[in-house]
């Protein structure tokens, strides 16, 4: 097997997978990806924290066109994490109609890999995927 990559830099897979954000040290504000400076304050200083893997599904759409090569339909969607940060990612495993969608269900972070280049390097994303109540009781 070869070497396995997060598809954004945010994204960190060892020991497990795990959203990472930037933390503004000024005023808290979080972020997606590296920053040189606050979008809030204009602070030019950040730490790194985990984010939740659980969250509240906030709004979804399903889209029936994409890019050449984008398998469709698929649900895009808005995951409100635990910590109040918002992140933008797919409803995984579930039925594509909107009425089998419940908005402020609960919702656990999962991988998977989105391709494989010729050298066996493995190309890993992450979408959502719906939680009942009991299983995250579990977790």
């Amino acid at each position: 097997m070869g070497h396995r990559i997060g598809i954004v830099n945010y994204l960190e897979l060892e020991p497990k997978p795990v959203l990472r954000h930037e933390v503004c040290d000024a005023c808290g504000a979080r972020f997606w990806g590296r920053r040189n400076a606050c979008a809030c304050c204009g602070g030019e200083a950040f730490h790194v924290k985990d984010a939740p893997d659980t969250g509240v599904l906030r709004a979804f759409t399903i889209v029936h066109r994409a890019a050449p090569g984008v398998p469709v339909p698929f649900a895009a969607a808005i995951v409100e994490l635990d910590d109040a940060t918002f992140i933008s990612a797919n409803l995984l495993s579930i039925e594509l109609d909107p009425a089998a969608i419940t908005l402020g269900q609960r919702v656990k972070m999962t991988t998977f890999v989105a391709g494989t280049d010729t050298e066996g390097t493995e190309a890993v994303a992450f979408g959502f995927i719906a939680v009942a109540e009991q299983e995250e009781a579990l977790s």
